[in-house]
């Protein structure tokens, strides 16, 4: 399997996997943004990707910038669909109380390639009984 990257910004950082056996590889900012507190940004990355078929890729927050700024991806996750060309946005909102500046070069994402399953869509009058039934929202306890 292999996925494709094409630099649109000669100082794009190509996605890499920080450890051999991470899910996702990481992402990196092109530009400078500010992020005000309460606020969200599109951050650019400087690439875009050709993925393999029949997947794709899933846009996820990293822990640490959650955990020590409050900073996490909007949309999460986030999907990039296998047909996209586009440079790769992330939208980052900042829940902190403090202003955040994103850096040229900062990791601000994860990306993680998963496969897709594309069932047939079929109209029926009923589904099958289970014993959770429409209970949701809570409907098991607190």
């Amino acid at each position: 399997m292999e996925l494709k990257i094409l630099k649109l910004n000669e100082d794009a950082i190509i996605p890499n996997y920080a450890h051999k056996d991470d899910s996702g590889m990481d992402l990196y900012s092109v530009t400078e943004v500010l992020i005000k507190s309460g606020e969200h940004k599109l951050v650019k990355t400087g690439i875009s990707i050709e993925l393999p078929e029949n997947t794709e890729a899933q846009i996820r927050p990293r822990s640490g910038l959650a955990l020590k700024n409050g900073i996490t991806v909007l949309n999460t996750p986030g999907t990039i669909d296998e047909g996209y060309r586009g440079e790769i946005g992330i939208i980052l909102i900042n829940h902190s109380k403090e202003d955040f500046n994103v850096t040229k070069g900062m990791k601000i994402a994860q990306m993680v390639i998963m496969p897709v399953l594309k069932p047939s869509i079929k109209v029926v009058d009923t589904l099958s009984e289970t014993e959770r039934g429409n209970g949701g929202f809570g409907s098991t306890g607190v």
